[in-house]
C-alpha cells in the first residue's frame, strides 16, 4: 500500500503518536558507507553490546562482521538534533542474494520461501547510544521506522526480526509479527534468538499506519534512502516525512477529495 497518500489509513493521533511525531520533526537519518572501519556505527554497536557484556573486549572498539559489507546490505544512522543515538542495518534478502544474518541461522526456514518468491526485510544491529535511549524511550521506533519504510519501497513479502526471547512480545504487539522458528544460537553472540516475520500485506500496513502513522513516510523520503542510483545520499542527513505523509492522508481521507491510487 502507498503509505504516504492512503486516506484510510489517516486517524486522530493519540498522544504516544503525537509525541513521536514531534520527535520525528528533529530527527534524520543517514545511509553509511560500512567500508570504513572507523565509522561511528561500528563504535556505538561496540559500547552497546559491551554494556550487555554479550561481545568480547578488543583494542579496536569496533564490532564488525562479514555481513557490513554484503551487496545486498545496507547501514542507517539515525540522529536527533544532528547527535547519532542509534543505528540499524537492513538486509533485502532474494533468492538471488541470499546474504543476512536469518540466513545465518534458519536457512532452512526462509530457503523454500526464497525458492517461490518471496522476498525479506532482514533489520539487524540495531543499537542505541546509552544515555539517548534513557532520554527517548521509544527509541526503538524511531529506528525500525526505517524497516518500515524499506518493506514499502523493496515490495517485500516478510519484514524478519531475529530477536531475543525477552523482546518478542514488542514485536508481536507492534508489528503483528508471527513466530517462525524455535530458539537458536547466533555465530558470535552470547544470547540465544528466534525468528519472526510480519507479513507485509495491506490490511496489516493499513493497521499499522493507522495506530502508529509516525512510521508514514513519502515516496521522495524512501528514494532517499534506498535508491542505489542516488549516491550522493550516502552520509547526508535525511530529514523524516511522517508528520507531510500523515497531513496527506488526512488530506486524502477527507470527504468528496479526490484519491490517489494505491501503490
Amino acid at each position: 500500500m502507498r503509505a504516504d497518500v492512503d486516506g484510510s489509513a489517516a486517524a486522530p493521533v493519540s498522544r504516544f503518536a503525537g509525541t513521536l511525531l514531534d520527535i520525528l520533526d528533529r530527527v534524520t537519518y543517514s545511509r553509511v558507507r560500512m567500508d570504513v572501519t572507523d565509522n561511528p556505527i561500528y563504535r556505538l554497536r561496540y559500547e552497546a553490546y559491551r554494556r550487555e557484556e554479550s561481545v568480547p573486549f578488543n583494542d579496536a572498539g569496533i564490532v564488525v562482521d562479514d555481513l557490513d559489507t554484503a551487496p545486498n546490505g545496507m547501514s542507517f544512522g539515525v540522529h536527533i538534533d544532528g547527535e547519532l543515538v542509534s543505528s540499524i542495518r537492513l538486509h533485502h534478502l532474494s533468492a538471488t542474494q541470499r546474504w543476512s544474518p536469518s540466513m545465518k541461522v534458519f536457512p532452512d526456514v526462509l530457503e523454500p520461501m526464497l525458492q517461490r518468491g518471496d522476498r525479506f526485510i532482514d533489520p539487524s544491529r540495531f543499537t542505541s547510544d546509552y544515555e539517548a535511549s534513557l532520554a527517548y524511550p521509544a527509541l526503538p521506533f524511531l529506528t525500525l521506522r526505517i524497516a518500515v519504510m524499506a518493506t514499502v519501497f523493496f515490495e517485500a513479502t516478510m519484514c524478519l526480526a531475529l530477536v531475543r526471547p525477552e523482546h518478542t512480545a514488542f514485536y508481536r504487539r507492534v508489528f503483528q509479527s508471527e513466530k517462525m522458528s524455535e530458539i537458536r544460537s547466533y555465530p558470535g553472540l552470547a544470547f540465544p534468538v528466534t525468528l519472526y516475520g510480519a507479513r507485509v500485506e495491506e490490511s496489516r500496513h493499513r493497521s499499522i499506519f493507522t495506530r502508529y502513522p509516525f512510521f508514514m513516510s513519502t515516496e521522495e523520503e524512501r528514494n532517499r534512502l534506498f535508491s542505489q542510483s542516488l549516491t550522493e545520499a550516502f552520509e547526508t542527513p535525511q530529514r523524516t516525512t511522517s508528520r507531510l505523509a500523515y497531513e496527506r492522508a488526512l488530506l486524502e481521507a477527507q470527504p468528496g477529495h479526490a484519491t490517489i491510487a494505491a501503490e
